[in-house]
């Protein structure tokens, strides 16, 4: 169990099992990870998941083969997911995942996580989400300043992002062959559309 450093215990809905909240959200970062791997043996780009800090606290050893973590919490909360470089680019980004039907809910991004990408952003990096819409089975890049502007909206308004204006406002991600999410190509028109600005 990894339980955070204010020791609370996250809140689970009683309605999901352990295995799908374990698993929600895995195959689509399994596909970055297989982007990644194929863009690192090309040499196309240095990518890389951010390792998630945790404090080990009790590890039980039936064999020393068999060793398993039974606590564990996290030292801090994590930033983002991915980080790496691009065409002579820092790139920061964090990858998200909806079920819901008509709309991505901005409470998905944590305040931590904005924080950094805007951090990124002020320091000149690349800042963006890769959102998976689970429903129309769609895929899209959201750059930190789109990002920025829903956020400010949902200050008095709405407080989450049609899939209209994700298919708008966003960098569409198609899945192909190899790499079967090639996402570099929307992060390409993103840089591009950012340095002729």
């Amino acid at each position: 169990m990894i339980n955070y450093p204010t020791k609370k215990t996250p809140k689970q809905n009683v309605h999901q099992t352990q295995a799908s909240v374990k698993n929600r959200g895995m195959r689509f970062e399994k596909l970055i990870d297989e982007a990644n791997r194929y863009y690192v043996d090309r040499d196309i780009a240095v990518i890389h998941k951010k390792p998630i800090p945790i404090q080990i606290v009790k590890v039980h050893y039936p064999k020393r083969t068999l060793a398993r973590i039974d606590e564990a919490y996290y030292k801090t909360p994590s930033t983002t997911d991915y980080n790496g470089i691009f065409q002579q680019y820092y790139i920061d980004f964090d990858v998200k995942e909806t079920s819901a039907k008509t709309s991505f809910p901005l409470k998905n991004i944590h305040e931590h996580q904005i924080a950094h990408l805007k951090s990124i952003h002020h320091h000149g990096g690349i800042a963006f989400l890769l959102i998976h819409l689970k429903q129309p089975d769609e895929t899209y890049l959201l750059g930190y300043e789109t990002l920025q502007a829903f956020l400010k909206r949902a200050e008095t308004g709405r407080k989450s992002i049609t899939f209209s204006e994700l298919r708008q406002k966003g960098y569409a991600i198609k899945e192909g062959f190899q790499p079967r999410m090639d996402y570099l190509k929307a992060v390409s028109a993103y840089i591009k559309d950012k340095t002729t600005l």
